[in-house]
């Protein structure tokens, strides 16, 4: 059923003033527009709600048993319009976003500084989580925006490529390879690896990537963070491979990152948002200094994704 609400608008406002001129000139409407919407109104529930006079305007029963209920009607539907509005001010002084935690670790403390350089009154919420859940919060707008790994995308976001992340060897500058300046994936064959659990992006990349020559690798550890599988190099006969950033992340002097070739292996990091839904000024202010850290980190990406 449709509810004729110019109708009962011009009914309610009849009730509360008594006459239909004072309605009219309170809507703005002419005493003929006026009175249309009222016998609209009527037909549409088949029963009189006014009984009109040279002199006076009265309600009928059906009037009387209506106007309250229609008073409630806008009473409630002003409430709801001001509190969008409170919500969607309240809106514009919140951000929140998530990003994987290497990144944030090593990009957000400068990049958050810059930014509220110009959006000083914003309180910023980070999700540095999972790929999976940065996935989740951006779909359920819980997060404006993600930066995340690249992988197959769902059918709601965008996707845009931004940069690619090299994975590299870490181990303990003791170590005989330790000053090699590159390794072939063929030369770790022996070492005892530490790797990363299959629930992460980053092992399925690495696990695309080699095909049936990671089935050669010795792989002695299993861990769930990039940051864990760095420390454990520092105690650890052992070598991690890792995403750049999480070897910058965890630092120290006593390890080095070895870059890898035949094939060099990267994580591609993109940037999600919602299809359809426009960021806010303050998340594109936030996307534009996130880019262009992490281009500058390790050069541009290219081409989008929207699948």
């Amino acid at each position: 059923m449709r509810i004729d609400v110019l109708g009962l608008q011009a009914f309610v406002s009849i009730a509360d003033r008594g006459s239909f001129s004072a309605a009219a000139s309170h809507l703005n409407l002419s005493q003929t527009a006026l009175s249309h919407r009222i016998r609209k109104l009527e037909d549409s529930l088949s029963t009189r709600l006014l009984l009109r006079t040279t002199r006076s305007v009265t309600l009928t029963p059906a009037g009387l048993a209506l106007l309250p209920q229609a008073r409630r009607v806008f009473e409630e539907l002003a409430t709801a319009v001001g509190t969008l509005k409170a919500e969607a001010h309240v809106g514009r002084e919140r951000l929140a976003f998530g990003c994987l935690p290497t990144i944030a670790m090593q990009c957000l403390p400068k990049v958050l500084s810059t930014f509220l350089d110009t959006f000083p009154g914003v309180t910023v919420k980070v999700y540095d989580n999972s790929a999976n859940d940065i996935a989740e919060r951006v779909q359920s707008g819980s997060a404006e925006f993600g930066i995340t790994i690249v992988a197959a995308n769902r059918w709601d976001l965008d996707l845009k490529l931004i940069a690619k992340e090299p994975f590299v060897l870490v181990c303990h500058k003791s170590r005989p390879i330790a000053k090699s300046k590159s390794l072939t994936w063929a030369e770790l064959e022996g070492l005892p690896l530490v790797r990363i659990s299959a629930e992460a992006g980053n092992r399925i990349l690495i696990d695309d990537a080699l095909g049936a020559r990671g089935e050669n690798l010795s792989w002695s550890f299993e861990v769930q963070r990039v940051t864990t599988a760095v420390n454990l190099v520092q105690t650890l006969p052992a070598y991690a491979i890792v995403p750049q950033l999480a070897f910058d992340v965890v630092g120290s002097a006593d390890l080095v990152a070895i870059p890898l070739k035949t094939p060099m292996v990267a994580r591609g990091i993109g940037l999600i948002t919602r299809k359809g839904l426009p960021p806010t000024p303050q998340a594109q202010h936030l996307m534009k200094l996130m880019t262009g850290v992490l281009r500058q980190r390790f050069g541009g990406g290219s081409g989008s994704d929207s699948r």
